[in-house]
């Protein structure tokens, strides 16, 4: 099963480096729109980097799950057939979006522009891990850890939410605007709230093991962030719906969610790491210090986050730059330094001294990354700014284009900035994927 699990977890850092290249090419194209025009055109770049970034968190949690499952928690599982199927199905199916972009015969929506009908396999694979999750959890497990609940729970609704992501097929939704937009963005919204259950729930099996005390995984605070990370799932989405005439006390539920989701999370990190001994962390350096990055990525995408969820401010930054830096900032600063962080923390348990030879290497990559990524993220956030006061505080706004070219200074040190990003990564993971290959082949 650690074969399986080691496959899963090199293709996600495969997948992040591959995505990171996509994302800077991405970036020349919006500063430079000519550049590979004629081989690969930015709305078929875009798509290639979103997907291939959402495969890196995918594929990521799901081996450090089945990692964590058979070689830390020590269960049987339930069918390794059914885990290698799983494997392959998700494999098979990222040839098939790849050639589904390449080839321009797509047809979704957003996270999911690929033929929608590669969307079955996909459905079919997390059936599969689902049957394999809990049998295995159910039968050999009893009072179960918050880290089990909140992996469950993301597969179990990734199940649902991935069919609802093509509800737009049926004519009930299609024909109807209100209807389709806002199941649209339900579902998406749900969908990002399905793999942060993943990741989060990944971020604290981490801390309970670092510091080696299961208390961290049933304490009161912890269940009391899983319920909230649920109800957040469940019905945070709405605020990306301000804008569509829904039922209002929709929005003001919304509202009220977002304004709390990840500030017990920010505590629970804050606690483990001040009871954290200086021995522990030296022993996981790499897996404390990416978590540490959360802790700061999620303080400041909080504040972000506050702000774009009240309706009135939300009015002026929404299909800005801004929401793309809030976007940016989780799926980078928060999931990606999560994930990090499990894959260092199973590098360090299966070859401790390979990783300890490149560790100036890893630190200076780790500041690379991160440095990188406040840069961009800022970038995003000043050229937001400038959108929005072009949109509604010009009393004579100048065309398109033009405020385009004023934009030009942010999104030049934005480019930068994302060489910078995938730079770091690239001296993160290459260790990694070095340990978790010779790992696979022994």
């Amino acid at each position: 099963m650690r074969k399986i699990s080691f496959i899963f977890i090199s293709l996600s850092l495969l997948a992040l480096i591959v995505g990171a290249i996509f994302g800077t090419l991405a970036g020349i194209q919006y500063v430079k729109p000519d550049f590979l025009k004629d081989v690969i055109t930015f709305n078929k770049m875009r798509p290639f980097h979103v997907s291939t970034v959402i495969g890196w968190i995918i594929l990521c949690a799901t081996g450090g799950i089945y990692y964590y499952l058979t070689n830390v928690l020590k269960l049987n599982l339930f069918s390794k057939k059914l885990a290698a199927t799983h494997l392959s199905l998700f494999i098979l199916c990222a040839i098939a979006i790849y050639i589904s972009f390449a080839t321009g015969k797509m047809g979704g929506r957003e996270y999911f522009a690929y033929a929608p009908i590669i969307s079955i396999p996909i459905f079919l694979g997390w059936i599969l891990f689902g049957i394999n999750y809990f049998k295995t959890t159910l039968t050999q497990v009893k009072n179960w850890p918050v880290y089990l609940w909140m992996w469950g729970t993301g597969i179990a609704f990734m199940m649902y939410h991935l069919a609802e992501t093509n509800f737009w097929m049926i004519p009930y939704f299609r024909e109807n605007f209100i209807k389709d937009i806002t199941v649209q963005w339900k579902s998406y919204g749900s969908l990002a709230g399905c793999w942060n259950m993943l990741v989060y729930g990944t971020a604290i099996f981490l801390m309970s093991k670092i510091k080696n005390d299961e208390n961290i995984a049933r304490g009161k605070k912890t269940f009391f962030f899983y319920f909230l990370g649920l109800t957040n799932l469940m019905l945070g989405w709405a605020h990306h719906t301000y804008i569509v005439p829904t039922q209002p006390w929709v929005r003001y539920l919304a509202y009220g969610i977002s304004m709390t989701e990840w500030v017990v999370l920010i505590s629970i990190i804050i606690d483990w790491k001040h009871s954290l001994s200086q021995e522990k962390k030296e022993g996981n350096c790499m897996s404390y210090k990416f978590l540490m990055a959360t802790d700061f990525w999620v303080f400041v995408n909080l504040i972000v986050a506050l702000l774009i969820s009240i309706p009135y401010i939300n009015l002026f930054t929404h299909g800005t730059h801004i929401t793309v830096a809030h976007s940016m900032g989780t799926t980078i600063g928060i999931n990606t330094t999560i994930l990090l962080a499990s894959v260092f923390f199973i590098s360090n348990r299966e070859n401790s001294t390979y990783l300890a030879k490149h560790t100036k290497l890893l630190k200076v990559g780790y500041w690379i990354f991160n440095i990188s990524l406040g840069i961009f993220w800022i970038c995003l956030l000043l050229g937001g700014v400038e959108k929005s006061i072009w949109m509604y505080f010009t009393d004579n706004p100048s065309t398109f284009g033009e405020m385009q070219n004023k934009l030009q200074p942010y999104m030049y040190v934005f480019l930068a900035a994302g060489y910078g990003i995938l730079i770091g990564i690239l001296m993160v993971s290459m260790p990694l994927l070095s340990v978790l290959i010779k790992k696979k082949n022994t």
